[in-house]
């Protein structure tokens, strides 16, 4: 979507490049921010019910596109391991980071596949949302049964959080279209 709003604003190469760096940057501080919020307020378990590094995630593949979203799927659970191991608790756990990158990768990878669409109607958000969600947890879980035997996150667990994350996903639902909608009505792209 952020492509198409530079387009009609004739922003091409280095300041393109500047802006979707900005948006990436101020998503990925959301991703890392937004679970410390949660966590604080609702516990550990918090970040498994509401997955709110995965809203800023998907606002990310929403709204910059594939590639830039994989970027940030895959640097914001980094960054946030990065920035709390420095505090002594780092999240998401060393042994669960590397799921939560693939899946995240997924997540916006899946959702920036919809972005033109988007720029389109902003009602492809819907979908878009949906079927990150989809792939994303079905990557998760197809992870934890490949590497069960190597890792100590085991399907059933893996499962077990698919379930507490569901209520998450439907506030996602709601939340990612609603936000794109602002963003797009503050962007011009009145669709």
């Amino acid at each position: 979507m952020i492509d198409s709003v530079l387009a009609k604003r004739s922003i091409t190469g280095g300041r393109r490049v500047a802006v979707k760096s900005v948006v990436s940057a101020v998503v990925i501080a959301l991703a890392v921010l937004l679970p410390q919020l949660v966590h604080s307020v609702a516990g550990v378990s918090g970040g498994i019910q509401w997955l709110p590094m995965y809203l800023p995630v998907l606002i990310g593949g929403c709204l910059l596109g594939v590639k830039w979203g994989l970027c940030v799927g895959i640097l914001s659970p980094v960054a946030s391991f990065l920035l709390t191991l420095a505090f002594g608790n780092p999240m998401p756990a060393a042994a669960r980071l590397p799921y939560i990158v693939i899946e995240l990768a997924v997540f916006a990878a899946v959702a920036g596949l919809f972005s033109h669409k988007i720029a389109k109607s902003v009602w492809w958000t819907f979908p878009a949302v949906i079927a990150a969600a989809v792939a994303g947890r079905c990557v998760f879980l197809l992870c934890a049964v490949v590497f069960r035997h190597v890792a100590v996150l085991s399907p059933t667990t893996a499962w077990t959080q698919v379930v507490m994350g569901l209520r998450g996903l439907l506030l996602q639902i709601v939340l990612v279209p609603a936000i794109t909608v602002c963003v797009s009505l503050c962007t011009g792209n009145k669709k």
